[in-house]
């Protein structure tokens, strides 16, 4: 029998389930959107019952519609949204009230406290990081000291925490398993980088039992079995890192400077910069790629809160479109924006600005702008943030790259990648296979069983579908982007204001 590597990509508004062949190649795919909850402005939550059914429906549902069995599963590989932070009982596996999802801002005022102790620059040196709602430790700082008596029961070893690769790992052993790998253990601001272990320095600082925390494992190699009842038979899990990890692992960015650019809900820009972590000095995260057989690989990460969700916001908010594949037509049926810029800091701006307090505006509206105008804008404002991260990311490494890999769900938008390139002016390059993050997630879970021997033998699975090069003249350029700075500032500070 064929035999296949089962890759659960768990992501921030949908669960996916694809199974790859041992060519690389998706010969299933299963997708399930499922609820967000937002309980007040800048604040964003998920019931993990959701999160866990969905995944487990579409895991389920690919098979069967595949027509492939348990026993041909090789292996399971997971990819998360990272940063999402749950809190579960560790005897029933009761939730302890809702995830909060990585773009909340519920913990702005404990970022502020630790801004104003002045501790920044150690959690930088020891995590990588930067204060910021963003991460996981503040939102647990947030819950134990709003829920009543849940700091006395975590302290007891009652309760458990977990990013979403954890909780999943969790669920599948039938609660025998406690982990998470090292990607998504080092996006919590509780991790030490450089001894790669859990920092007791951090959870002092942010005042975190350590009962709670789950064992750190390699992101590819034998993690866990499922359980037997879920699927019928016993499947290891070999392969687990946080998404945007997954993704850089699934472009082929094995060797120090290769970079790649994942548009999703929010946008993701991961340089790999080799065995040893190096500090940013310029607005952006370092954080751990994956570890393999011990060996680690460290990226320099921009991170945008804001990028397809924008789309998702006219079609669900404004409801200017109907459909998120309406916007390019739309945004090319206009020679340009009209003078609008949109910045989508719906909650606070990420890298390079890391401002919890901006908030969205459209600015240079006439009574000559159109919709289409404004469509145009929001595609054009994911690749002006994209450049912000690259600009920054150039001055960092001293690397001017030749090329940016590209993938995610918006990376279909052809007008949207020919500005990319035009405004980078660099070279674009879109893949065959969009699917990276699951990929890298299955790539992971395969060396993890000897499915594949290599990343030497992946490489050469990479294969290009399009390239995007630079149309624009420099000056072109540069005049746009003085535009969108303007904007930027303009949008800055705005809940402190």
């Amino acid at each position: 029998m064929s035999q296949y590597i089962l890759a659960l990509d768990q992501g921030t508004t949908s669960s996916r389930a694809i199974l790859f062949d041992h060519d690389g190649r998706a010969v299933g795919t299963e997708q399930q959107e499922y609820r967000q909850i937002y309980p007040a402005p800048g604040q964003v939550e998920h019931n993990p019952a959701d999160i866990w059914e969905s995944q487990l429906t579409v895991a389920k549902r690919v098979l069967r519609r595949s027509r492939i069995s348990a026993e041909q599963v090789a292996a399971i590989g997971i990819t998360n949204q990272r940063e999402t932070t749950l809190l579960w009982e560790k005897e029933t596996g009761k939730p302890v009230g809702n995830a909060i999802v990585w773009q909340s801002r519920v913990s702005s005022g404990i970022c502020q406290r630790l801004k104003e102790a002045g501790v920044g620059d150690r959690l930088r040196e020891i995590t990588g990081l930067l204060i910021d709602p963003y991460f996981s430790g503040t939102k647990l700082t947030w819950l134990f000291e709003n829920v009543e008596g849940l700091r006395s029961r975590a302290e007891r070893g009652e309760i458990l925490f977990g990013t979403v690769d954890s909780y999943l790992i969790w669920k599948l052993t039938g609660g025998r398993k406690h982990v998470t790998d090292i990607s998504n253990a080092s996006r919590t601001l509780l991790f030490d980088i450089h001894q790669q272990e859990w920092s007791p320095e951090m959870l002092e600082m942010l005042n975190i039992p350590a009962a709670i925390l789950p064992e750190v494992v390699d992101s590819s190699g034998l993690i866990a079995e499922t359980d037997p009842e879920i699927f019928g038979k016993s499947i290891p899990i070999a392969g687990a890192a946080g998404d945007q990890q997954a993704a850089t692992f699934g472009q082929i960015c094995y060797e120090p400077g290769m970079a790649k650019n994942t548009y999703g809900t929010g946008c993701f820009m991961l340089m790999n910069i080799g065995s040893k972590p190096r500090l940013s000095e310029n607005g952006l995260l370092t954080t751990i790629g994956w570890r393999i057989n011990g060996q680690t690989t460290y990226c320099l990460e921009g991170a945008i809160f804001i990028a397809g969700a924008a789309i998702q916001w006219l079609r669900d908010g404004l409801e200017i479109i109907a459909h998120a594949s309406e916007s390019e037509a739309m945004a090319t049926s206009v020679e340009d924006t009209h003078g609008v810029y949109f910045v989508p800091a719906f909650v606070g701006l990420g890298a390079p600005y890391w401002d919890a307090e901006a908030r969205g505006l459209a600015i240079g509206l006439t009574r000559g702008t159109t919709k289409a105008h404004l469509v145009r804008a929001a595609l054009e404002s994911i690749a002006y943030q994209t450049r912000d991260v690259l600009d920054a990311m150039n001055r960092d490494s001293g690397i001017r790259l030749a090329e940016l890999r590209v993938d995610g769900g918006a990376t279909s938008n052809n007008f949207l990648m020919q500005f990319q390139a035009d405004l980078l002016q660099t070279s674009v390059h879109r893949p065959v296979i969009l699917e990276t993050t699951a990929m890298g997630a299955a790539y992971l879970a395969g060396l993890g069983i000897g499915f594949w021997e290599s990343q030497a033998e992946l490489t050469k699975k990479w294969v290009i579908d399009q390239a995007f090069e630079p149309a624009m003249t420099s000056d072109e350029v540069d005049k746009l982007y003085r535009g969108w700075t303007r904007a930027v500032e303009r949008s800055r500070g705005w809940e402190s204001s």
